[in-house]
């Protein structure tokens, strides 16, 4: 660390040209194949700056350029997991991780550079460190609950495929949200479950359904047996959503809507929305894991990025249900802004 921040104020374009060149071919490897132009326009970028840093990735052996567009060789894979603790100790981000555990009173907390809000491709280095983390704690014989959401589904994808099988269980954490298919609990669960070589099982429940409808259903006994399995879960990994964002996607109405603006909820998980002080303002119903089952939990992993979930993310992390948090850089820098300007 000591020797990178002296070369940085000796030589400070050096680090910027290291940086550049990091975003360009993180950006290759993720979006590959790519063409110039596209990426340039991904990365709103001149076309000059990016047509001069291909060229020297290209020469260094670092990227292949064909006719159906560019991407990262071999070598240029083994560079890129060698920059990325580099870039770590540019930005300070073990500092960054520290402080905001000790602040949260968090076991751990994970931190990626950029920011998912401007780089797409940010997401993708989120959900690949979580990937890892859940790779290294499962332990055969465990339950894991997930919930759906974009970052959860770049997980499953992340994931890479088991060797060997894992004696782990994988369930949804909650009942379907009207959404892409793709992105619910049930087909989450089951693609981490695929990559990890282990089981699944499905809830096949709505998560809209009126409180006596789903008190009717939870009693089933099939639908009970898998609850109870979901909430004995000794490992639950979820996403943390903002407030009317979430409100949308479970379709909640325009008066409840209203509600939780008049109520100033900002973060929301498991369908329980949550104002900057950690409270629980409003509970939307559902089929699943609830909040309270999360003590019971051995590892509670909350995974979620950029600088606009900042708010979102102390809203629900504040309430101390959580052990470890993966987030990136502008939520993080973010987060601890927030928890300065509260402090003064």
């Amino acid at each position: 660390m000591d020797r990178l921040q002296t070369f940085r104020r000796i030589v400070p374009e050096i680090a910027d040209l290291l940086e550049r060149r990091h975003t360009v071919l993180q950006s290759v490897y993720y979006l590959q194949p790519i063409g110039r132009r596209a990426l340039a326009a991904r990365l709103d970028w001149p076309e000059r700056m990016v047509r001069k840093e291909i060229d020297f990735l290209r020469e260094a052996g670092l990227i292949d350029a064909s006719g159906g567009g560019m991407e990262v060789t071999p070598e240029g894979r083994r560079v890129l997991a060698g920059l990325r603790d580099v870039i770590r100790d540019l930005h300070g981000l073990s500092e960054l991780e520290e402080e905001l555990a000790r602040r949260l009173r968090l076991r751990r907390v994970i931190v990626v550079h950029g920011d998912s809000d401007s780089d797409e491709t940010v997401k993708k280095e989120i959900a690949k460190a979580t990937a890892k983390y859940l790779q290294e704690i499962l332990e055969d014989g465990d339950v894991l609950a997930v919930t759906g959401g974009t970052t959860l589904a770049e997980v499953a994808r992340s994931l890479p495929s088991a060797a060997t099988p894992r004696n782990v269980l994988v369930v949804p954490a909650r009942g379907g949200l009207g959404e892409d298919v793709e992105l619910q609990a049930n087909t989450v669960a089951a693609n981490i479950a695929q990559a990890l070589g282990g089981s699944y099982r499905l809830l096949h429940v709505p998560d809209d359904l009126g409180d006596e409808a789903m008190a009717t259903i939870s009693e089933e006994p099939k639908i009970k047996e898998l609850l109870e399995v979901i909430r004995s879960a000794r490992v639950v990994m979820h996403g943390i959503g903002t407030a009317e964002e979430m409100a949308r996607r479970r379709g909640l109405p325009d008066d409840v809507v209203q509600q939780l603006r008049e109520r100033r909820a900002v973060g929301e998980a498991f369908g329980y929305y949550f104002n900057q002080e950690g409270e629980i303002v409003f509970v939307s119903g559902s089929v699943g894991s609830r909040y309270e089952d999360l003590g019971r939990a051995g590892e509670v992993i909350a995974v979620g990025g950029g600088k606009s979930k900042a708010a979102a993310a102390l809203a629900v992390l504040v309430s101390h249900h959580q052990d470890i948090w993966i987030t990136d850089e502008g939520a993080a820098r973010e987060m601890l802004r927030l928890l300065q300007e509260k402090e003064s």
